[in-house]
C-alpha cells in the first residue's frame, strides 16, 4: 500500500497550486504579518478582514505545512519558523497597500480581542518580530509625515522671505531718512529780464 500520493495526482497538484499562491502573495506584498487566530469566531475574522480592507490587506488562513514550504522556497526562513499553531497571514498588497495602516488595524483589533496574537512577519525582505509590528503600528500616518516634511521645507523659506522683506523695508526707510536729512536745495531764482 503506497503511503504517498503520486506526483501527478490531483491532491499534489492542488497543494502545489496553494504553495505557488502563497509564494506569489509573499513576493507581491510590501509586508506580511503573521497572527495567531485561535479563539476567533467567523464573525471576528470577518470584522478583522473588513478593518484591513482599506489598507489593501488580505487576511488568509493556510495550512502551516504548505505556508512553511512556500516561505522557505521564497527565501523567508524566518517567517517559516514562526508558522506554528493556528496562524493566518495578513498580506499587504504592493498595489496601494499600507503596511503601517495594516499594523495599526491588527494592533487595534488585538487590543479589543485578545484572541488575536501578533506573531511577527516580514516587511519587504526584513523579518519582523511581534515588537517590530507594534513599533510599525506607532508610526504616524503617511499624510502626517508628509505634512511634517512640507512644514520643515516651508519654515526656512518663510524665514528667507521675511529677511528679504525686512531688507527692502529697511532700505526704503534708510533712503527716506537720508533724503530728509539733506539740506533743502534752494529753488532756482527766477531769471531777471
Amino acid at each position: 500500500m503506497p503511503t504517498k500520493a503520486d506526483a501527478s495526482s490531483a491532491q499534489i497538484q492542488r497543494k502545489a497550486a496553494v504553495i505557488d499562491d502563497i509564494k506569489e502573495r509573499l513576493a507581491g506584498a510590501d509586508a506580511a504579518v503573521l497572527t495567531e487566530y485561535r479563539g476567533l469566531t467567523v464573525g471576528d475574522i470577518a470584522a478583522l478582514r473588513a478593518a484591513l480592507r482599506p489598507t489593501a490587506t488580505d487576511y488568509k488562513v493556510f495550512k502551516n505545512t504548505l505556508a512553511r514550504r512556500a516561505a522557505s522556497e521564497a527565501g523567508l526562513a524566518e517567517v517559516a519558523d514562526q508558522l506554528a499553531g493556528p496562524v493566518a497571514i495578513a498580506f499587504v498588497r504592493s498595489d496601494g497597500g499600507d503596511a503601517v495602516g495594516a499594523a495599526k488595524a491588527l494592533r487595534d483589533f488585538a487590543r479589543g480581542n485578545p484572541n488575536l496574537v501578533l506573531k511577527g512577519g516580514v516587511l519587504g525582505t526584513r523579518p519582523l518580530t511581534a515588537g517590530d509590528v507594534e513599533a510599525l503600528a506607532e508610526v504616524p500616518p503617511r499624510e502626517e509625515l508628509l505634512a511634517r516634511l512640507a512644514g520643515g521645507f516651508q519654515a526656512p523659506l518663510t524665514k528667507a522671505a521675511g529677511l528679504f522683506q525686512a531688507f527692502t523695508r529697511n532700505f526704503a526707510y534708510g533712503l527716506k531718512a537720508y533724503i530728509d536729512q539733506r539740506p533743502a536745495e534752494a529753488a532756482p531764482a527766477p531769471e531777471e529780464i
